[in-house]
């Protein structure tokens, strides 16, 4: 299985706005971004990559 890639909160972001996500709220340091019946969250921590899990979700979601 190969590895997902690293991305940063903002190069994510710009994945989900290009597939066609909203951004839907913000709570602190996390924007919350949906269409339709889904709904991803992403932490925005400056300097810091994604956790793996955060990245497939972002993945499957934009596919």
């Amino acid at each position: 299985m190969p590895k997902s890639p690293r991305l940063t909160a903002s190069e994510a972001e710009g994945l989900l706005l290009k597939k066609g996500f909203i951004l839907l709220r913000t709570k602190g340091s996390h924007k919350i971004y949906g269409m339709g019946t889904k709904r991803i969250i992403i932490p925005f921590h400056k300097g810091k990559v994604l956790h793996p899990k955060i990245v497939s979700q972002v993945l499957r979601a934009i596919e």
